[in-house]
Protein backbone atom coordinates (compact mmCIF):
# COMPACT_ATOMS: atom_id res chain seq x y z
CA UNK A 1 0.00 0.00 0.00
CA UNK A 2 3.06 2.37 0.61
CA UNK A 3 4.29 1.39 -2.63
CA UNK A 4 0.95 2.62 -4.33
CA UNK A 5 0.54 5.97 -2.21
CA UNK A 6 3.76 6.91 -4.24
CA UNK A 7 2.80 6.62 -7.65
CA UNK A 8 1.53 9.39 -9.41
CA UNK A 9 -1.94 9.33 -11.16
CA UNK A 10 -0.44 7.89 -14.08
CA UNK A 11 1.28 5.27 -12.59
CA UNK A 12 -1.87 3.76 -10.29
CA UNK A 13 -3.89 4.27 -13.60
CA UNK A 14 -0.86 1.59 -15.08
CA UNK A 15 -1.00 -0.44 -11.93
CA UNK A 16 -4.54 -1.87 -12.19
CA UNK A 17 -4.80 -1.77 -16.25
CA UNK A 18 -1.81 -4.39 -16.41
CA UNK A 19 -3.78 -6.07 -12.88
CA UNK A 20 -1.17 -5.76 -10.40
CA UNK A 21 -3.51 -3.96 -8.50
CA UNK A 22 -7.58 -4.22 -8.71
CA UNK A 23 -9.44 -1.04 -9.46
CA UNK A 24 -10.56 -0.92 -5.88
CA UNK A 25 -7.26 -1.14 -3.99
CA UNK A 26 -6.00 2.91 -4.92
CA UNK A 27 -9.35 4.09 -3.45
CA UNK A 28 -8.48 1.87 0.16
CA UNK A 29 -5.39 3.12 -0.04
CA UNK A 30 -5.75 6.48 -0.28
CA UNK A 31 -8.81 6.26 2.31
CA UNK A 32 -6.34 4.23 4.79
CA UNK A 33 -3.60 7.40 4.58
CA UNK A 34 -6.61 10.15 4.66
CA UNK A 35 -7.57 8.31 8.06
CA UNK A 36 -4.49 8.02 9.56
CA UNK A 37 -2.89 11.57 8.57
CA UNK A 38 -5.61 13.99 7.76
CA UNK A 39 -6.35 14.77 11.75
CA UNK A 40 -3.08 16.57 11.65
CA UNK A 41 -3.14 18.37 8.61
CA UNK A 42 -7.44 19.20 7.90
CA UNK A 43 -7.05 19.07 4.25
CA UNK A 44 -10.53 17.20 3.45
CA UNK A 45 -13.41 19.08 4.46
CA UNK A 46 -15.69 16.28 3.18
CA UNK A 47 -15.69 12.49 2.96
CA UNK A 48 -17.81 10.15 0.79
CA UNK A 49 -15.67 7.19 0.58
CA UNK A 50 -18.93 4.72 1.27
CA UNK A 51 -20.29 6.57 -1.93
CA UNK A 52 -16.88 6.50 -3.57
CA UNK A 53 -16.18 2.76 -2.94
CA UNK A 54 -19.71 1.60 -4.34
CA UNK A 55 -18.94 3.77 -7.59
CA UNK A 56 -16.10 1.73 -8.46
CA UNK A 57 -17.68 -1.25 -10.13
CA UNK A 58 -19.49 0.86 -12.12
CA UNK A 59 -16.41 2.53 -13.80
CA UNK A 60 -15.92 0.75 -17.36
CA UNK A 61 -12.72 -1.39 -17.77
CA UNK A 62 -11.57 0.98 -21.02
CA UNK A 63 -11.90 4.34 -18.48
CA UNK A 64 -7.95 5.41 -18.32
CA UNK A 65 -7.72 6.12 -15.15
CA UNK A 66 -10.16 3.90 -14.03
CA UNK A 67 -9.33 3.18 -10.05
CA UNK A 68 -7.30 6.27 -9.07
CA UNK A 69 -8.86 8.50 -6.59
CA UNK A 70 -8.92 12.41 -6.37
CA UNK A 71 -10.34 15.26 -3.99
CA UNK A 72 -11.83 18.07 -5.26
CA UNK A 73 -11.37 21.44 -4.16
CA UNK A 74 -14.57 22.77 -2.65
CA UNK A 75 -15.25 25.75 -4.86
CA UNK A 76 -15.89 25.59 -8.24
CA UNK A 77 -15.77 21.96 -8.37
CA UNK A 78 -19.37 20.83 -8.00
CA UNK A 79 -19.71 17.14 -7.33
CA UNK A 80 -23.60 16.42 -7.48
CA UNK A 81 -25.16 15.05 -3.95
CA UNK A 82 -22.42 16.85 -1.85
CA UNK A 83 -21.62 19.61 -0.07
CA UNK A 84 -20.75 22.43 -1.49
CA UNK A 85 -18.97 24.59 1.07
CA UNK A 86 -15.95 27.46 -0.79
CA UNK A 87 -14.72 27.86 2.61
CA UNK A 88 -17.45 29.27 4.47
CA UNK A 89 -20.32 28.92 7.39
CA UNK A 90 -22.82 30.74 4.51
CA UNK A 91 -22.88 27.66 2.93
CA UNK A 92 -23.44 25.10 5.96
CA UNK A 93 -26.11 22.75 4.71
CA UNK A 94 -26.28 23.47 0.83
CA UNK A 95 -25.42 20.38 -1.36
CA UNK A 96 -24.29 20.57 -5.36
CA UNK A 97 -27.43 19.45 -7.96
CA UNK A 98 -24.73 18.45 -10.37
CA UNK A 99 -21.85 17.92 -11.56
CA UNK A 100 -19.51 20.35 -13.08
CA UNK A 101 -17.99 19.69 -16.61
CA UNK A 102 -14.95 19.00 -15.08
CA UNK A 103 -15.72 16.76 -12.68
CA UNK A 104 -17.98 14.85 -14.54
CA UNK A 105 -15.31 14.54 -17.20
CA UNK A 106 -12.96 13.03 -14.28
CA UNK A 107 -15.86 10.57 -13.70
CA UNK A 108 -15.85 9.19 -17.41
CA UNK A 109 -12.43 9.08 -17.20
CA UNK A 110 -12.41 6.55 -14.10
CA UNK A 111 -11.34 9.21 -11.28
CA UNK A 112 -12.80 7.71 -7.78
CA UNK A 113 -13.67 10.90 -5.75
CA UNK A 114 -12.70 10.58 -2.15
CA UNK A 115 -14.08 13.86 -0.94
CA UNK A 116 -13.48 17.80 -0.90
CA UNK A 117 -10.82 19.79 0.19
CA UNK A 118 -10.54 22.88 2.27
CA UNK A 119 -10.42 26.37 0.78
CA UNK A 120 -10.37 30.31 2.49
CA UNK A 121 -13.84 31.71 2.42
CA UNK A 122 -14.74 32.39 -1.33
CA UNK A 123 -11.16 31.70 -2.23
CA UNK A 124 -9.38 35.14 -1.61
CA UNK A 125 -6.67 34.67 0.14
CA UNK A 126 -3.16 33.01 -0.13
CA UNK A 127 -3.56 30.99 3.23
CA UNK A 128 -5.91 28.33 4.14
CA UNK A 129 -7.44 29.41 7.51
CA UNK A 130 -11.13 29.55 7.26
CA UNK A 131 -13.03 30.29 10.17
CA UNK A 132 -15.48 27.16 9.14
CA UNK A 133 -13.37 24.54 9.04
CA UNK A 134 -10.05 26.18 10.76
CA UNK A 135 -6.17 25.72 9.72
CA UNK A 136 -5.08 23.16 6.58
CA UNK A 137 -1.32 22.70 7.73
CA UNK A 138 1.60 21.75 5.68
CA UNK A 139 3.06 18.45 5.32
CA UNK A 140 6.42 19.47 5.89
CA UNK A 141 5.90 21.22 8.81
CA UNK A 142 2.34 21.34 10.24
CA UNK A 143 3.01 24.94 12.23
CA UNK A 144 3.29 26.33 8.69
CA UNK A 145 0.75 27.51 6.21
CA UNK A 146 -0.08 25.52 3.06
CA UNK A 147 -0.64 28.77 1.11
CA UNK A 148 -4.11 28.97 -0.57
CA UNK A 149 -6.82 29.27 -2.44
CA UNK A 150 -6.08 25.13 -2.95
CA UNK A 151 -4.21 24.33 0.31
CA UNK A 152 -6.59 22.07 1.05
CA UNK A 153 -5.56 20.27 -2.16
CA UNK A 154 -1.63 20.67 -2.05
CA UNK A 155 -1.51 19.58 1.49
CA UNK A 156 -3.35 16.34 0.96
CA UNK A 157 -1.56 15.54 -2.69
CA UNK A 158 1.88 16.76 -0.77
CA UNK A 159 0.83 13.81 2.12
CA UNK A 160 0.29 11.07 -0.31
CA UNK A 161 -3.49 11.22 0.47
CA UNK A 162 -3.93 11.01 -3.35
CA UNK A 163 -1.50 11.12 -5.97
CA UNK A 164 -3.62 14.35 -8.01
CA UNK A 165 -6.36 16.96 -6.59
CA UNK A 166 -8.33 19.67 -8.45
CA UNK A 167 -7.25 23.16 -8.10
CA UNK A 168 -8.46 26.47 -9.03
CA UNK A 169 -5.93 29.92 -9.46
CA UNK A 170 -7.47 33.36 -9.75
CA UNK A 171 -4.36 35.31 -8.73
CA UNK A 172 -2.04 32.57 -7.61
CA UNK A 173 -4.02 29.68 -5.57
CA UNK A 174 -2.27 26.85 -7.93
CA UNK A 175 0.99 28.28 -8.07
CA UNK A 176 0.98 29.19 -4.31
CA UNK A 177 0.17 25.73 -2.70
CA UNK A 178 2.31 24.25 -5.29
CA UNK A 179 5.40 26.16 -3.91
CA UNK A 180 4.24 26.16 -0.05
CA UNK A 181 4.05 22.31 -0.32
CA UNK A 182 6.82 20.96 -2.84
CA UNK A 183 4.59 20.63 -6.20
CA UNK A 184 3.78 20.85 -9.75
CA UNK A 185 0.89 23.48 -10.45
CA UNK A 186 0.53 23.87 -13.85
CA UNK A 187 -2.04 27.18 -14.06
CA UNK A 188 -3.77 26.68 -17.55
CA UNK A 189 -4.68 29.47 -20.41
CA UNK A 190 -7.27 31.41 -20.02
CA UNK A 191 -10.73 29.28 -21.86
CA UNK A 192 -8.47 25.93 -22.05
CA UNK A 193 -11.03 24.05 -19.52
CA UNK A 194 -14.97 24.98 -18.91
CA UNK A 195 -16.36 26.59 -15.79
CA UNK A 196 -19.62 25.34 -17.05
CA UNK A 197 -22.50 24.58 -16.67
CA UNK A 198 -23.10 27.08 -13.76
CA UNK A 199 -20.56 29.75 -14.88
CA UNK A 200 -19.16 31.16 -18.16
CA UNK A 201 -16.18 32.51 -16.26
CA UNK A 202 -14.82 33.39 -13.07
CA UNK A 203 -14.12 36.65 -11.25
CA UNK A 204 -13.89 38.30 -14.84
CA UNK A 205 -11.93 35.88 -16.48
CA UNK A 206 -8.89 36.29 -13.77
CA UNK A 207 -9.57 32.65 -12.28
CA UNK A 208 -8.85 29.34 -14.12
CA UNK A 209 -9.22 25.92 -13.32
CA UNK A 210 -6.62 22.71 -12.80
CA UNK A 211 -4.62 20.16 -11.29
CA UNK A 212 -2.32 20.05 -8.55
CA UNK A 213 -0.04 17.13 -8.82
CA UNK A 214 4.05 15.73 -7.84
CA UNK A 215 4.99 15.24 -12.01
CA UNK A 216 4.62 16.60 -14.94
CA UNK A 217 2.91 14.06 -17.01
CA UNK A 218 -0.05 14.17 -14.20
CA UNK A 219 -0.36 17.55 -15.00
CA UNK A 220 -0.07 17.18 -18.77
CA UNK A 221 -2.71 14.14 -18.81
CA UNK A 222 -5.03 16.03 -16.40
CA UNK A 223 -4.98 18.73 -18.20
CA UNK A 224 -5.71 17.21 -21.57
CA UNK A 225 -8.84 15.86 -19.52
CA UNK A 226 -10.96 18.70 -18.26
CA UNK A 227 -9.85 20.83 -22.06
CA UNK A 228 -12.22 21.71 -24.36
CA UNK A 229 -14.13 24.47 -24.79
CA UNK A 230 -18.00 24.28 -23.61
CA UNK A 231 -21.11 25.24 -25.09
CA UNK A 232 -22.04 28.27 -23.48
CA UNK A 233 -18.21 29.36 -22.73
CA UNK A 234 -17.00 32.95 -23.16
CA UNK A 235 -13.64 32.01 -23.91
CA UNK A 236 -11.68 29.06 -26.03
CA UNK A 237 -7.72 28.97 -25.36
CA UNK A 238 -5.74 28.84 -28.59
CA UNK A 239 -5.74 25.11 -29.86
CA UNK A 240 -2.86 23.19 -28.90
CA UNK A 241 -0.45 20.99 -31.75
CA UNK A 242 -1.38 17.83 -29.55
CA UNK A 243 -2.16 16.26 -26.86
CA UNK A 244 0.07 17.59 -24.05
CA UNK A 245 1.00 14.46 -22.76
CA UNK A 246 2.74 13.74 -25.68
CA UNK A 247 4.76 17.05 -24.89
CA UNK A 248 6.17 14.96 -22.06
CA UNK A 249 9.76 14.38 -23.36
CA UNK A 250 9.78 15.98 -26.22
CA UNK A 251 12.97 18.38 -27.02
CA UNK A 252 11.92 22.46 -26.31
CA UNK A 253 14.71 23.18 -28.48
CA UNK A 254 17.10 26.17 -27.70
CA UNK A 255 15.17 28.66 -25.65
CA UNK A 256 15.46 32.45 -25.03
CA UNK A 257 14.36 32.66 -21.46
CA UNK A 258 14.41 35.96 -19.11
CA UNK A 259 14.96 35.69 -15.61
CA UNK A 260 14.61 38.19 -12.73
CA UNK A 261 14.77 37.70 -8.61
CA UNK A 262 13.84 40.95 -7.41
CA UNK A 263 9.87 42.15 -7.96
CA UNK A 264 10.66 45.10 -10.29
CA UNK A 265 7.82 47.22 -8.93
CA UNK A 266 9.65 47.75 -5.61
CA UNK A 267 7.01 47.31 -3.21
CA UNK A 268 8.25 43.36 -3.00
CA UNK A 269 11.72 43.09 -0.59
CA UNK A 270 13.92 41.07 -1.58
CA UNK A 271 14.80 37.64 0.12
CA UNK A 272 18.24 35.99 -0.50
CA UNK A 273 15.90 32.17 -0.36
CA UNK A 274 13.89 33.75 -3.39
CA UNK A 275 16.95 34.79 -5.41
CA UNK A 276 18.81 31.45 -4.73
CA UNK A 277 16.18 29.61 -6.25
CA UNK A 278 15.82 31.42 -9.26
CA UNK A 279 19.42 31.95 -9.97
CA UNK A 280 19.83 28.35 -9.49
CA UNK A 281 17.12 27.33 -11.85
CA UNK A 282 18.62 30.09 -14.92
CA UNK A 283 22.11 28.64 -14.18
CA UNK A 284 20.54 24.91 -14.49
CA UNK A 285 18.49 26.19 -17.40
CA UNK A 286 21.70 27.79 -19.32
CA UNK A 287 23.28 24.25 -18.86
CA UNK A 288 20.81 22.62 -20.26
CA UNK A 289 21.76 24.81 -24.11
CA UNK A 290 19.13 27.66 -23.33
CA UNK A 291 20.13 31.10 -23.57
CA UNK A 292 19.15 32.98 -19.99
CA UNK A 293 19.69 36.68 -19.42
CA UNK A 294 18.11 38.53 -16.75
CA UNK A 295 14.93 40.74 -18.29
CA UNK A 296 11.42 40.69 -17.58
CA UNK A 297 8.54 42.70 -19.48
CA UNK A 298 8.48 45.95 -18.30
CA UNK A 299 4.90 45.82 -17.67
CA UNK A 300 5.74 43.71 -15.00
CA UNK A 301 6.57 46.78 -12.49
CA UNK A 302 3.64 48.85 -13.11
CA UNK A 303 2.20 50.44 -9.51
CA UNK A 304 -1.34 50.33 -11.35
CA UNK A 305 -1.77 46.78 -11.97
CA UNK A 306 -3.22 46.34 -7.95
CA UNK A 307 -5.42 48.56 -8.19
CA UNK A 308 -7.64 47.58 -11.07
CA UNK A 309 -6.77 43.67 -10.59
CA UNK A 310 -8.16 44.51 -7.26
CA UNK A 311 -11.08 46.01 -8.65
CA UNK A 312 -12.15 43.39 -10.86
CA UNK A 313 -11.68 40.66 -7.87
CA UNK A 314 -13.78 42.30 -5.18
CA UNK A 315 -16.98 43.45 -8.00
CA UNK A 316 -17.12 39.36 -8.62
CA UNK A 317 -16.72 38.54 -5.17
CA UNK A 318 -19.93 40.60 -4.02
CA UNK A 319 -21.51 40.02 -7.06
CA UNK A 320 -21.02 36.31 -5.87
CA UNK A 321 -22.68 36.72 -3.05
CA UNK A 322 -26.14 36.95 -4.82
CA UNK A 323 -25.30 33.46 -6.05
CA UNK A 324 -24.79 31.61 -2.76
CA UNK A 325 -27.99 33.43 -1.59
CA UNK A 326 -29.74 31.94 -4.03
CA UNK A 327 -28.28 29.03 -3.63
CA UNK A 328 -29.00 28.47 0.29
CA UNK A 329 -32.76 29.89 -0.36
CA UNK A 330 -32.20 33.44 1.42
CA UNK A 331 -29.55 36.70 0.78
CA UNK A 332 -26.19 36.60 2.38
CA UNK A 333 -25.52 39.45 4.79
CA UNK A 334 -21.82 40.83 4.37
CA UNK A 335 -21.59 40.70 8.39
CA UNK A 336 -21.89 37.02 7.95
CA UNK A 337 -18.29 36.84 6.45
CA UNK A 338 -14.95 36.57 7.63
CA UNK A 339 -13.79 40.11 8.15
CA UNK A 340 -11.36 40.13 5.13
CA UNK A 341 -14.39 39.22 2.68
CA UNK A 342 -17.04 41.87 4.45
CA UNK A 343 -13.83 44.40 3.47
CA UNK A 344 -13.36 43.63 0.58
CA UNK A 345 -17.47 43.47 -0.67
CA UNK A 346 -18.11 46.66 1.50
CA UNK A 347 -15.46 48.28 -0.97
CA UNK A 348 -16.47 47.20 -4.18
CA UNK A 349 -19.80 48.13 -3.55
CA UNK A 350 -18.68 51.26 -3.83
CA UNK A 351 -17.19 50.83 -7.31
CA UNK A 352 -19.75 52.04 -10.33
CA UNK A 353 -20.29 49.71 -13.45
CA UNK A 354 -17.78 52.49 -15.47
CA UNK A 355 -15.41 52.18 -12.78
CA UNK A 356 -15.44 48.63 -13.66
CA UNK A 357 -15.36 48.99 -17.06
CA UNK A 358 -12.06 51.39 -16.46
CA UNK A 359 -10.57 48.58 -14.73
CA UNK A 360 -11.07 46.26 -17.71
CA UNK A 361 -9.85 48.52 -20.48
CA UNK A 362 -6.91 48.52 -18.36
CA UNK A 363 -6.14 45.35 -17.82
CA UNK A 364 -6.63 45.03 -21.68
CA UNK A 365 -3.83 46.97 -21.89
CA UNK A 366 -1.66 45.62 -19.77
CA UNK A 367 -2.24 42.31 -21.37
CA UNK A 368 -0.84 43.85 -24.59
CA UNK A 369 2.15 45.92 -22.99
CA UNK A 370 3.02 42.10 -21.11
CA UNK A 371 2.95 40.17 -24.46
CA UNK A 372 5.32 42.72 -26.17
CA UNK A 373 8.19 41.20 -23.78
CA UNK A 374 7.34 37.87 -25.56
CA UNK A 375 6.64 39.19 -29.40
CA UNK A 376 10.00 40.63 -28.73
CA UNK A 377 11.42 37.27 -28.94
CA UNK A 378 11.65 35.69 -25.53
CA UNK A 379 10.09 32.01 -25.09
CA UNK A 380 10.36 32.47 -21.14
CA UNK A 381 9.74 34.09 -17.98
CA UNK A 382 11.23 32.67 -15.15
CA UNK A 383 10.37 34.30 -11.48
CA UNK A 384 10.19 33.27 -7.95
CA UNK A 385 6.56 32.12 -7.59
CA UNK A 386 6.13 33.36 -4.59
CA UNK A 387 6.92 36.86 -2.91
CA UNK A 388 7.69 35.64 0.50
CA UNK A 389 9.43 32.48 1.41
CA UNK A 390 7.16 30.11 3.22
CA UNK A 391 5.03 31.45 6.36
CA UNK A 392 3.61 30.17 9.41
CA UNK A 393 -0.04 29.23 9.96
CA UNK A 394 -1.78 32.80 11.62
CA UNK A 395 1.33 35.38 9.67
CA UNK A 396 -1.96 36.13 7.35
CA UNK A 397 -4.65 37.14 10.03
CA UNK A 398 -7.85 38.99 10.14
CA UNK A 399 -6.81 40.44 13.60
CA UNK A 400 -4.55 42.81 11.61
CA UNK A 401 -6.18 43.54 8.45
CA UNK A 402 -4.24 46.03 6.86
CA UNK A 403 -0.56 43.95 7.08
CA UNK A 404 -2.60 40.46 5.98
CA UNK A 405 -3.81 42.37 3.05
CA UNK A 406 -0.21 43.78 2.09
CA UNK A 407 1.42 40.23 3.16
CA UNK A 408 -1.09 38.83 0.69
CA UNK A 409 -0.53 41.14 -1.74
CA UNK A 410 3.62 40.34 -1.90
CA UNK A 411 3.12 36.59 -1.94
CA UNK A 412 0.99 37.02 -5.00
CA UNK A 413 2.97 39.60 -6.49
CA UNK A 414 4.84 37.69 -9.25
CA UNK A 415 1.63 35.35 -9.69
CA UNK A 416 -1.29 37.63 -10.24
CA UNK A 417 0.05 39.56 -13.39
CA UNK A 418 -0.45 35.77 -15.38
CA UNK A 419 -4.39 36.13 -14.47
CA UNK A 420 -4.80 38.91 -15.82
CA UNK A 421 -2.96 38.23 -18.94
CA UNK A 422 -4.53 35.11 -18.89
CA UNK A 423 -1.26 33.77 -19.75
CA UNK A 424 -0.38 30.05 -18.64
CA UNK A 425 2.14 29.60 -15.98
CA UNK A 426 3.99 26.77 -14.24
CA UNK A 427 5.40 26.27 -10.32
CA UNK A 428 8.03 23.69 -9.94
CA UNK A 429 9.30 22.21 -6.81
CA UNK A 430 13.03 23.31 -6.95
CA UNK A 431 14.46 24.79 -4.34
CA UNK A 432 14.38 23.68 -0.16
CA UNK A 433 14.93 26.51 2.33
CA UNK A 434 17.67 26.22 5.08
CA UNK A 435 14.76 24.77 7.20
CA UNK A 436 13.72 22.32 4.02
CA UNK A 437 10.68 24.19 3.54
CA UNK A 438 9.86 24.03 -0.08
CA UNK A 439 10.15 26.80 -2.55
CA UNK A 440 8.65 26.85 -6.09
CA UNK A 441 10.13 28.81 -9.28
CA UNK A 442 7.42 30.08 -11.67
CA UNK A 443 8.04 29.88 -15.57
CA UNK A 444 5.16 32.06 -17.61
CA UNK A 445 4.91 31.02 -21.38
CA UNK A 446 3.30 33.19 -24.29
CA UNK A 447 -0.23 33.24 -24.33
CA UNK A 448 -1.63 29.33 -25.09
CA UNK A 449 1.50 27.81 -25.14
CA UNK A 450 0.96 25.36 -22.03
CA UNK A 451 3.04 22.54 -24.35
CA UNK A 452 6.27 24.38 -24.29
CA UNK A 453 5.73 24.85 -20.12
CA UNK A 454 5.41 20.89 -20.44
CA UNK A 455 8.51 20.60 -21.94
CA UNK A 456 10.62 22.64 -20.26
CA UNK A 457 9.40 20.89 -16.78
CA UNK A 458 9.62 17.57 -18.44
CA UNK A 459 13.58 18.70 -19.03
CA UNK A 460 13.90 19.71 -15.73
CA UNK A 461 12.36 16.95 -14.15
CA UNK A 462 14.72 14.48 -15.86
CA UNK A 463 17.78 15.90 -14.61
CA UNK A 464 16.27 17.07 -11.48
CA UNK A 465 13.52 15.00 -9.59
CA UNK A 466 11.39 16.70 -7.49
CA UNK A 467 11.07 15.51 -4.40
CA UNK A 468 8.43 14.66 -2.12
CA UNK A 469 10.14 13.40 1.26
CA UNK A 470 6.27 14.40 3.01
CA UNK A 471 5.11 11.26 1.61
CA UNK A 472 7.99 9.11 3.33
CA UNK A 473 8.36 11.36 6.21
CA UNK A 474 4.81 11.16 7.20
CA UNK A 475 4.35 7.30 7.27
Amino acid sequence: MDELLTLDAVGQAEAVRNGQVSPREPAEAAIARIEAVDGELNAVVHRRFERALEEIDAIPADAPFRGVPILLKDIGWASGGDPYGAGSKVLDGVVARDDSYSVAKLRRAGFVILGRTSTPELATTITTEPAAFGPTRNPYDPAYSTGGSSGGSAAAVAAGMVPVATASDGGGSIRIPASMCGLVGLKPARGRSSHGPDLAESWGGLSVQGMLTRSVRDSAALLDLIAGMMPGDRYDAPALARPLAEEVGADPGRLRVGFVTVHPRGDVPEDPELTAAVTATAALLEALGHEVVQDHPEALGEHDFGMNFGALIGTNVAAELDVLGAWRGRPVDVEELEPRNRLMVTAARGISATDYLAALRWLDGYRRRMAAWWISGFDLLVTPTMGVTPFPIGWISDDDLHTALDRSGQGAAFTSPFNATGQPALSLPLHRTAEGLPVGVQFVAAAGREDLLVRIAAQIEAVRPFEHSAIQDRR
